[in-house]
C-alpha cells in the first residue's frame, strides 16, 4: 500500500507556499540576508514546531516568513516546494500566497509574485509540474488592506486564477470580507476560503452565501450540521482536508478520530493536503500514510481521494481529462487483475 499511495497521481490544492519554508532554507536565506533568528540550529528550529492551537502557530508560522526579503528568497521557497511536490507525484498544483504578510513589512508586490512566478515556470519546464497560484488575505487584518493588496495584484491577473481567505478563524467570520471578493469576483477572480477548521460550520455558511466560494478549505466542521453536508453534496463542493495539520493543531487528539474517512462514505467531495508541510511535519504522501494507517483506507478510498483532488481543481475540462486519464493508466497498471470494465465498476461506484 505505501508504494500505491507514494506512486499514485495527485493533485495538492490547499498548500502555502510561506508554510513550505523548510528549516534549512529558513536558516540559509536568514544568513544570506543578514537576519538574526531567535534560534542557534536548524533543530533548534524544529524543536520550535510545537503548537498548542492555530496562533501559537501563526506566531512562530509569520516570525519564520520576516527571512523572505527578495524575488530570489520568493523563487528558492517555492522552487523547493515544487521539487518536492513533484517527487511525491504530484501533477499539479494550486499554491496560496499571503502578500500582506509581506508588503506591510515594505516588500513589493511584484518581488513576491515574481519570485513565485518564476519558480512555477521552471516547474513546469524542467519538472512537468503545472502550477496555478491563488492570493489569500489574511482575515486577522482589516477589509482595508485586503482590499489594498487585490488592487496591487490586478496587474498580474493572467497567473494569479484565484483569492482566498486564511489566518486566524475563531472571531474573523468570512462575512467581513464580502465587499472585497465581490470585487474580486468582478475583475475575474475564482474565490475560495478557509472556513470550518477552528472555526464553526456557520463560518461555512457564510463562505458559501457571501463569499461565493467555489472551494472550502478545511471544511472538517462540516459533519456538525446535516443540512450543510447534504448542500456541499448537492453542490460537490470541494473540501481540501489538510489531516497531519489537524493533528498538529491539536483539533483531535489522533488521527484516528478524525473525520475524513467519514466524510468520504458521506460522499463529500474530499481532498488530502498538506497545508504547511515545513511545520507540521509531512507533505502530501505523509498525510496520505498517515490517514490509511489511522483510519485503514483501502485502494477504492485512495482512489477516490486522488480523482477528487483532479476534479476539484481549477483546470480546464480538457486539462482535467488528461490529468484523470494518467491516474486510470496507473490504476489499471497496478491493479492488474481488473480489466477496464471492472476497473470503471470497482472504482466508480
Amino acid at each position: 500500500m505505501n508504494e500505491f499511495i507514494c506512486g499514485i497521481p495527485k493533485a495538492e490544492l490547499h498548500v502555502h507556499i510561506e508554510g513550505t519554508l523548510e528549516p534549512q532554507l529558513m536558516v540559509a536565506i536568514a544568513e544570506r540576508n543578514k537576519i538574526k533568528l531567535p534560534y542557534k540550529s536548524v533543530e533548534d528550529v524544529r524543536r520550535a514546531y510545537t503548537f498548542k492551537d492555530l496562533p501559537s502557530f501563526l506566531e512562530i508560522y509569520y516570525s519564520g516568513i520576516q527571512v523572505l526579503l527578495t524575488e530570489q528568497d520568493f523563487y528558492e521557497t517555492t522552487w523547493n516546494y515544487l521539487k518536492k511536490a513533484s517527487s511525491q507525484h504530484i501533477l499539479h498544483t494550486e499554491m496560496f500566497f499571503d502578500p500582506q504578510a509581506h508588503i506591510t513589512r515594505g516588500i513589493s508586490f511584484e518581488s513576491v509574485f515574481m519570485g513565485i512566478l518564476g519558480a512555477m515556470m521552471d516547474g513546469e519546464k524542467k519538472l512537468g509540474i503545472s502550477a496555478r497560484l491563488i492570493m489569500c488575505f489574511q482575515r486577522c487584518m482589516s477589509v482595508e488592506s485586503a482590499m489594498e493588496a487585490l488592487l496591487l495584484s490586478l496587474p498580474y491577473r493572467e497567473w494569479i486564477i484565484g483569492v482566498g481567505l486564511d489566518s486566524y478563524e475563531v472571531g474573523y467570520p468570512p462575512k467581513k470580507f464580502a465587499s472585497v471578493f465581490a470585487r474580486a469576483r468582478q475583475e475575474g477572480f475564482l474565490t475560495v476560503a478557509h472556513a470550518g477548521e477552528e472555526g464553526p460550520s456557520e463560518y461555512i455558511w457564510q463562505a458559501l452565501h457571501d463569499l461565493k466560494a467555489l472551494r472550502i478549505d478545511h471544511g472538517i466542521a462540516c459533519v456538525q450540521d446535516m443540512q450543510l453536508v447534504d448542500m456541499l453534496k448537492a453542490e460537490s463542493i470541494p473540501l481540501t482536508v489538510c489531516p497531519l495539520s489537524n493533528i498538529k493543531l491539536h483539533l483531535f487528539d489522533s488521527l484516528k478520530e478524525h473525520p475524513l474517512k467519514k466524510m468520504l462514505d458521506m460522499g463529500l467531495h474530499v481532498t488530502i493536503n498538506s497545508d504547511d508541510p515545513a511545520y507540521f511535519g509531512g507533505y502530501i504522501n505523509e498525510n496520505f500514510l498517515a490517514v490509511q494507517e489511522a483510519l485503514c483506507l483501502d485502494h477504492n478510498d485512495i482512489y477516490r481521494l486522488a480523482k477528487n483532488s483532479f476534479q476539484a481543481t481549477f483546470l480546464t475540462a480538457k486539462e482535467k481529462m488528461s490529468l484523470l486519464k494518467e491516474l486510470d493508466s496507473f490504476m489499471l497498471k497496478h491493479q492488474p487483475h481488473l480489466t477496464e470494465e471492472s476497473f470503471n465498476y470497482a472504482f466508480e461506484r
